[in-house]
């Protein structure tokens, strides 16, 4: 059976304040630790209103600082937005605080529209080769000092902070196989490339110093309750939060509906229910049966849940159900090996 970890993407609720996000990001964070949860990622996002975890190194100490075994980590930094020392000082700072728990997960998305990453500075003509560079250097940046360098990281050298590359396309699986770095796939939104990702990144992985062996993470929305009914009720926040990004109008974390015949057309429904398929929405017979067709089909070394759930009870339940879920299919699986 896979490990289960937990994908946070801090949302804020319609009405509250970034502040009720990230006291609501510990709670979970420490019930998933208590969950027996592996890891907890952070993502970088800017200019979302309902999302919180911008400044995610930031985040990161926070919930590091509110727990004690679980892994904490980013799903992930946008390395395009940041010149590679201050992310090498930022995590190395992180690991100097919380040793042997910290995950560095690096994407090459903005994680914004254009114009924001241009004020974050962004290169906007970055090319992949760059941002190849730029990932060679903070691995660089994280290594054991060799002579005398006129640039080091402190903190940062000599930590190894474990590097993962996290994508939804074919580029970032071949890159993070030919640098045998572990490999995340963002499958809760962008599932179209999953299965050719993670055929080509364990088809071409090259062993490295971190990683002996290919290691995969897919990534999946998860909406569980009592019934059906609750479970896809509850996943409307989630539902109408994408089509507002699609709309072109990202918002605060809505107010979960009971129909969303009368918010969405034919087409943003066929495109939500696109970006989501890969969800697990309903009562725990029907999530079960979709986490365990999913694991089947990815045969991921990891699964990664993630829900904006308005309320946050229920949120916290769907993870419940999740971790409950985890240790049936493992039970299950022990059986047949038995």
């Amino acid at each position: 059976m896979p490990r289960f970890s937990v994908l946070d993407l801090c949302p804020v609720n319609e009405g509250e304040h970034p502040r009720d996000a990230l006291r609501n990001t510990l709670e979970l964070a420490q019930h998933a630790e208590k969950l027996g949860f592996h890891r907890y990622w952070l993502a970088e996002h800017h200019n979302m209103p309902g999302i919180a975890s911008a400044a995610t190194s930031v985040v990161i100490s926070h919930v590091a600082a509110g727990t004690k075994t679980i892994r904490v980590g980013s799903g992930g930094v946008m390395l395009p937005n940041h010149a590679p020392l201050v992310i090498a000082e930022q995590f190395g700072t992180l690991d100097a605080l919380y040793p042997g728990r910290i995950d560095l997960g690096i994407g090459r998305a903005p994680g914004t529209d254009q114009r924001t990453a241009a004020a974050l500075r962004r290169d906007m003509h970055g090319t992949e080769e760059r941002f190849i560079q730029d990932v060679l250097q903070v691995q660089q940046f994280l290594a054991p000092l060799e002579g005398n360098p006129p640039i080091r990281a402190v903190p940062g050298y000599g930590s190894e902070v474990p590097m993962w590359l996290l994508g939804s396309s074919l580029f970032s699986a071949d890159l993070a196989a030919r640098l045998g770095l572990p490999f995340a796939f963002a499958s809760h939104f962008a599932p179209d490339m999953l299965m050719d990702a993670l055929s080509l990144y364990r088809h071409r992985f090259e062993p490295s110093k971190q990683l002996d062996k290919p290691y995969a993470i897919a990534a999946m929305g998860f909406f569980a309750a009592d019934t059906d009914e609750e479970g896809e009720f509850i996943a409307t926040s989630m539902q109408q939060q994408f089509l507002n990004l699609r709309r072109g109008s990202p918002g605060q974390l809505p107010k979960p509906v009971k129909s969303m015949d009368d918010i969405w057309n034919r087409v943003e429904k066929a495109g939500v229910d696109h970006a989501m398929r890969c969800a697990a929405i309903g009562s725990r017979d029907t999530a079960r049966k979709k986490l365990r067709d999913f694991i089947y089909m990815t045969k991921a070394d990891e699964i990664m849940v993630t829900a904006n759930i308005f309320d946050h009870a229920a949120r916290l339940k769907s993870f419940s159900i999740a971790a409950e879920l985890r240790d049936e299919l493992d039970a299950e699986q022990a059986e047949k090996i038995a």
